[in-house]
């Protein structure tokens, strides 16, 4: 049976990091948070990296690490709020809704990439799967009782909550930035065509419209091969290589918490 660490383990799922902050922000009040309060011009790997330690944090973590991780997270949370005479949507990262829409859009993701390289998921993996991932939700405050109480209830909710989703000129703004990176290291720019095909590719194609994607029979071909390659290919390669994105983030964040004790300690 897969559970979360399973699926944390799989550094294939960073391939789906785009869709799901694509996802975030076409919520008008995420956007607003985003957009006021990151700077993905400059710092464009920033929240990848704060949102990869995060979750490999609580998927891998002792729960000493679980903790220190969601503090972390919180801290950096405090200040996203609307200030009096901001222009609207009002948005709080403490928001509730908000933080089950940030966690449903990591979740639905981590899955939906997973069974396109390693194929469908047993129903008892999937429901494992949707129970351990309310971690994500209540590690940014969500209240327990608030993420949905069973695979089909969580289904029902994400099409309900993609089909009200609104992509505003801010939210384009940040896809732009975050996919353009033009502050990226060279080698992460060279990667850029293939992270805008792969995150048009995964996007409803509602919003994949709505984000200005232009998307033809060619590039469906294109995304598809893609696929093909990965799922061929990925579940063959040594576990090791498979975890090693997880591994380096556990590793970073380890050798941060010791020096930051170290200091404490002096």
């Amino acid at each position: 049976m897969t559970g979360m660490a399973d699926l944390a383990r799989e550094g294939i799922l960073v391939a789906g990091a785009g869709r799901a902050i694509l996802l975030q922000i076409a919520d008008p009040s995420v956007a607003a948070g985003v957009a006021r309060h990151s700077d993905f011009g400059s710092r464009p790997l920033d929240r990848l990296h704060a949102t990869l330690t995060f979750v490999y944090a609580l998927a891998l973590g002792t729960p000493d690490e679980q903790r220190s991780a969601a503090r972390r997270v919180n801290h950096a949370h405090a200040p996203v709020r609307a200030l009096p005479g901001e222009a609207a949507p009002g948005y709080s990262a403490f928001d509730h809704d908000a933080q089950l829409w940030v966690a449903a859009t990591l979740y639905d993701t981590a899955v939906q990439v997973y069974e396109l390289v390693s194929g469908p998921l047993d129903e008892e993996s999937r429901e494992r799967l949707h129970r351990e991932y309310a971690i994500v939700g209540t590690s940014l405050q969500l209240p327990p009782d608030r993420w949905p109480p069973t695979r089909a209830a969580f289904d029902e909710y994400f099409v309900a909550r993609v089909a009200g989703l609104h992509v505003t000129a801010e939210a384009r703004r940040v896809s732009v930035e975050l996919l353009t990176a033009r502050a990226a290291p060279f080698p992460v720019r060279c990667l850029l065509p293939l992270v805008r095909l792969v995150t048009a590719g995964l996007l409803p194609g509602g919003l994949r419209s709505a984000y200005g994607f232009r998307w033809t029979p060619r590039q469906q071909r294109r995304f598809a091969r893609r696929v093909a390659v990965a799922r061929a290919v990925w579940p063959r390669l040594p576990h090791r290589l498979r975890a090693a994105p997880s591994a380096w983030y556990l590793r970073a964040m380890r050798e941060r918490d010791r020096a930051e004790a170290a200091r404490h300690l002096g």
